[in-house]
């Protein structure tokens, strides 16, 4: 991943076509498809913002909820072994599997959980 953009809580990505010359990229983090591209910075960071509101009026006209990132759920396939030393080691420290992966990824993103 290149850049990130921000826009009222969506993220999207920023790649550059060498042979086209222009800016393009998609909303990240949602089910749905949304694009942008631009011509230079200033009109690919206009782009993602208008692709953003216009995502979320498309969404309200067809009376549906727009796609939220970050849910606070997420699944994960680690394999049989890893999920036996994952679930033994919860035990061990009398805590769930979840609360482990939780203090896992605090210490590898340096922030801290605000729900569990």
């Amino acid at each position: 991943m290149s850049d990130m953009l921000q826009y009222k809580g969506y993220y999207g990505s920023v790649e550059y076509s060498a042979d086209d010359e222009f800016f393009f990229g998609k909303l990240q983090f949602i089910r749905d498809l949304v694009s942008y591209e631009g011509v230079d910075a200033t009109s690919v960071k206009a782009a993602f913002a208008e692709a953003v509101e216009d995502y979320l009026e498309q969404c309200a006209t067809q009376g549906r909820a727009p796609d939220q990132p970050f849910k606070g759920t997420f699944n994960v396939r680690i394999g049989a072994d890893l999920h036996r030393r994952a679930a033994l080691a919860a035990a061990r420290r009398g805590v769930s599997i979840n609360k482990l992966v939780i203090e896992a990824l605090e210490h590898e993103t340096g922030a801290k959980c605000l729900s569990e």
